[in-house]
C-alpha cells in the first residue's frame, strides 16, 4: 500500500495539470469492462484523465435493462450516452477472466454467493474450452453477448438509429498486451 500512497502524494503536488479538468468533462469513449487489475483502459488505449467514461463490473457484464428496478451499470451507460454524448462505446474482455472462466468450467461459486448470482443472473454461460486457460474462444464470445445486450438499452437503441453512436468488441490478451476487435464481416477478432 506504501508505493501507492506515496505516489498519491506527489500526484496531488501537479495541480496545473488538472486545474483544467474542474471545469467539466467531455469524453468521447464509454470503455466497459472488468473489474479486474490487470486490465487498466488508460494504460491500454493511452487515455489522459477525461477522455475515457469507465465502466467496471465483474466480467464487463452489461445486465438486462430494467426499467423498474435500474442498475448502477445502467444509469452509467445512460448517462455516458444521453449526458456526456459519448459517440463510442467499447466492450472489452480480456483473457484469464476468472469470471467469464468460471461460467465455462462450471465452477462451484457457492462460497461467493454474491459473485455467483451475479454471474448465472446478469449473462447466459459462454461457450468455450474448459481447459483453455486464457478462455479466449469464452471471453470473445461473451464481449458480443454484452454487446447485444447494450443495443437493448432504449438510448443505446435510439443513438444507433441515428447513427450518433458506434459500438466496438474488443479483447485483450493480459499476457501479451494485445488488443484484438471483432470484425463483423469475418466475425472474427483481429489485431487492432
Amino acid at each position: 500500500m506504501q508505493p501507492l500512497i506515496d505516489n498519491a502524494r506527489r500526484f496531488g503536488q501537479r495541480p496545473e495539470e488538472f486545474a483544467g479538468l474542474a471545469e467539466g468533462q467531455s469524453p468521447q469513449v464509454l470503455f466497459i469492462t472488468c473489474s479486474d487489475s490487470r486490465v487498466v483502459p488508460a494504460l491500454i488505449t493511452g487515455a489522459r484523465p477525461g477522455e475515457l467514461f469507465e465502466l467496471r463490473t465483474a466480467g464487463n457484464i452489461v445486465p438486462p435493462y430494467v426499467s423498474e428496478h435500474p442498475t448502477s451499470e445502467a444509469a452509467t451507460i445512460e448517462y455516458a450516452v444521453e449526458v456526456l454524448g459519448v459517440s463510442d462505446v467499447v466492450v472489452c474482455g480480456h483473457s484469464h477472466c476468472g469470471a467469464v472462466g468460471a461460467l465455462v468450467r462450471g465452477d462451484d461459486l457457492d462460497a461467493v454467493p454474491a459473485v455467483r448470482d451475479w454471474l448465472v443472473g446478469a449473462t447466459p454461460k459462454p461457450k468455450g474450452a474448459a481447459e483453455d486457460p486464457a478462455v479466449a474462444e469464452g471471453v470473445q464470445g461473451h464481449v458480443l453477448t454484452q454487446l447485444l445486450r447494450l443495443r437493448s438499452y432504449p438510448c443505446v437503441e435510439e443513438k444507433l438509429a441515428e447513427g450518433r453512436l458506434n459500438l466496438h468488441a474488443w479483447y485483450y490478451e493480459v499476457h501479451t498486451g494485445a488488443v484484438l476487435a471483432h470484425r463483423p464481416q469475418t466475425d472474427t477478432f483481429a489485431a487492432l
